[in-house]
């Protein structure tokens, strides 16, 4: 908890923050990818489908950008708010009690009651923070990278489509495609939540056409 928690900045994007933007992407595309008949369909559908995939994944970016700097907002209008409401305390009790709630629960666990004491006394010679926090050059990125993410996960899954004239084996190509990025998303994520990444992977192949699936039901 810094003296001015409005400037603090999370790491732009960590990797689960990477993940998930491109499993949108990918769940999106695929929504229209998949609703694509290859017995019925023509260039103009193709065509149609292209622009559709296209353009929903970057209006979505775009929405989903607004939404990570909402997001940074109230996380850092939170830090502001405790911030303040540890520094006013006069009980060591109560201030404890909220630092212990602050702190990551691991950290807290270990933490004696005299050295939160301590943080509390320091944190009170801290200048007086903000009255209102404010987005820096981070958070933009942050949200830049959202919409990139968002939007660039569209094209592996269309490029088939773009350079293929026989519409099935397109279709063929672009679920290769997107089998191996969902596989490879779901080793990734195995990978640094400690599970197994092959079954993980595998699990994520099926979660994604699940998803994919219901979306297409449901008229998404």
């Amino acid at each position: 908890m810094s003296a001015d928690p409005s400037t603090d900045s999370k790491r732009v994007l960590d990797p689960i923050e990477r993940i998930s933007e491109v499993l949108f992407g990918l769940i999106m595309v695929l929504t229209f990818t998949g609703a694509l008949s290859v017995a019925d369909a023509g260039r103009d559908d193709v065509r149609a489908m292209l622009i559709g995939a296209l353009g929903c994944n970057l209006a979505w970016g775009i929405i989903d950008a607004v939404f990570y700097l909402m997001g940074c907002l109230a996380e850092k209008g939170a830090g502001l708010k405790m911030l303040r409401v540890v520094r006013r305390t006069d009980d060591p009790v109560k201030a404890r009690r909220l630092l212990g709630d602050a702190l990551p629960s691991v950290v807290a666990s270990v933490l004696e009651p005299g050295e939160l004491d301590s943080i509390h006394c320091r944190l009170q010679e801290l200048p007086e923070p903000p009255r209102h926090t404010q987005l820096h050059k981070n958070d933009f990125k942050g949200a830049a990278g959202v919409c990139v993410l968002v939007f660039l996960s569209t094209f592996p899954v269309v490029i088939p489509f773009l350079f293929m004239h026989e519409l099935s084996m397109a279709m063929r190509v672009s679920n290769a495609i997107a089998i191996a990025m969902l596989m490879s998303l779901g080793y990734a994520f195995g990978r640094m939540t400690g599970r197994r990444p092959w079954l993980v992977g595998l699990a994520m192949v099926i979660l994604g056409f699940i998803l994919v699936s219901l979306t297409i039901a449901l008229g998404g």
